[in-house]
């Protein structure tokens, strides 16, 4: 700030002292009328968007910055001490940023990159996407005491980023519109209620069906501590909404039917299929094809599929020997062209494998063919048995928080028989259109209307992680919309 500017500051505040109230008002300009105005109509409007009482204690505090100018809001400016004043502008900036962004971050919009290939090719790994917190409403914060741009860890110090107290109960606020089926939606991992701190690539669940429960809590030093977080702070995952409340849901060889129809099929839907080639895969083939590096898995050498699977799949002949057999994620379009290679002598889709969800139940369900099922709504009551309990014990005791147990073959919800349940909230069934390298509600269950974060609008960035800069740039996709008409 100039020093005439700050003379006049001091110089105002100086004429102010000893006034009365109305002649503080009469002796403001109209201009700080008019700033004091626009700052009580954005809060009027936020207030009638939000109903957050609160609002209203910053009407005095901004009446009397622009007006009545009791309180010396700048006097740091007035400061003879250059450093000092220097320092305490950097603080006010920084302090100033931080508010801004929080509030931003929490009712507008937020930064997301696309870390892994569940949406592949509708989205593409190192993909930074504007997401819309409008869209569907803001979610008021549940922890409203953290650090902005932070999940829930913070860099370097390896600690929280969050205190759990206060916490407040979910509230979403008027939006645009509600979640629509094939609708791509940012949301909290719901199975990331609990996580152990050193194996959080896995949710504790999978890791405590996998290993026992029991040995996942006790050996800290494989696992770590057992770490629990709030809804709005465990991470943020990205897939498309395949299936909205009240649907029934079915996988028959894996297309997604919706109470007994086929839906929509994708231009980026992809599976993964066994590529048998008489010659290693050039690169250029596979940049060609827009794969991944990182895709494109031989089977061969693999420690985890080899010549024992080579043997079983039928690719191994008469004299043990194989051809080179790939496993690749590929379109419609680019099996197409696969099939044509001179090079390539048989293409047949994967085998499933993974427990689904629910982990515990025994049905025989897999990623291909799965289900029905049926996805729950608010306010909709459902006849609970032991032959579906374990589909919707999930949503009663973490999501909806009662107390669930079951003894003798009955079912207590709070301490009480129940043969029936009444949902609260609405639930979504989230998949990848990389279909069968997507971790999603196949194998963690339904995501609660309160896990919502928002919705993906354009793509601002895109870096090619297999390419070094300035070539990894992917200038095709910078600001392309996300959701095309």
């Amino acid at each position: 700030m100039s020093e005439e500017k700050e003379k006049k500051i001091e110089i105002g505040y100086r004429e102010l002292k000893g006034k009365s109230l109305k002649e503080r008002i009469q002796m403001e300009p109209v201009k700080q009328w008019v700033k004091f105005i626009l700052v009580f109509l954005i809060i009027v409007a936020f207030f009638i968007w939000s109903g957050a009482w609160w609002l209203w204690l910053l009407v005095p505090i901004a009446f009397d910055i622009y007006i009545t100018k009791y309180v010396h809001w700048s006097g740091w400016k007035e400061s003879k001490n250059p450093k000092l004043r220097t320092l305490a502008e950097w603080v006010d900036a920084i302090v100033f940023a931080l508010i801004a962004v929080y509030i931003i971050n929490c009712y507008l919009f937020q930064n997301y990159k696309i870390p892994s290939p569940s949406l592949e090719k509708t989205l593409l790994v190192g993909d930074f996407l504007f997401v819309s917190k409008v869209s569907y409403g803001p979610r008021e914060p549940m922890t409203p005491l953290s650090f902005p741009l932070v999940q829930h860890t913070l860099p370097i110090l390896e600690c929280k980023s969050y205190i759990e107290k206060p916490h407040w109960e979910y509230k979403r606020l008027k939006g645009l519109g509600d979640v629509q089926r094939n609708d791509i939606v940012v949301f909290n991992f719901p199975a990331g209620d609990t996580v152990a701190s050193k194996f959080q690539q896995s949710d504790y669940y999978t890791l405590s069906y996998i290993y026992g429960r029991d040995v996942v809590n006790s050996r800290k030093s494989a696992f770590g501590e057992i770490i629990t977080r709030p809804v709005d702070r465990r991470e943020n995952y990205v897939k498309r909404c395949v299936g909205i409340p009240g649907d029934t849901l079915q996988i028959i060889d894996g297309i997604v039917y919706i109470d007994g129809e086929a839906s929509e099929s994708f231009e980026g839907l992809q599976y993964n299929y066994y590529v048998e080639t008489t010659s290693m895969l050039e690169d250029r083939v596979a940049e060609k094809l827009h794969i991944r590096k990182a895709d494109i898995r031989i089977l061969n050498n693999d420690k985890y599929y080899g010549m024992d699977f080579l043997k079983y799949a039928g690719y191994v002949d008469s004299t043990g020997n194989a051809n080179y057999v790939y496993l690749l994620p590929l379109t419609k379009e680019n099996h197409e062209k696969m099939s044509k290679m001179s090079s390539v002598v048989s293409i047949k889709r994967s085998f499933p494998d993974g427990k689904t969800f629910p982990l515990y139940r025994q049905d025989g369900w897999t990623r291909y063919d799965y289900g029905p099922i049926w996805i729950p709504k608010a306010g909709a009551t459902v006849a609970l048995n032991m032959d579906n309990i374990l589909l919707y014990e999930q949503i009663i005791r973490n999501y909806e928080l009662n107390k669930l147990e079951i003894k003798d073959s009955v079912i207590y919800i709070n301490d009480q028989p129940a043969d029936s349940y009444t949902f609260k909230m609405n639930y979504y069934w989230m998949m990848g259109d990389n279909r069968d390298n997507s971790a999603d509600s196949r194998f963690w269950g339904y995501v609660p209307e309160d896990h919502i974060v928002g919705k993906p609008i354009f793509i601002w960035m895109s870096l090619d992680e297999d390419k070094s800069f300035p070539s990894n740039i992917r200038w095709s996709r910078l600001f392309t919309k996300v959701h095309p008409d």
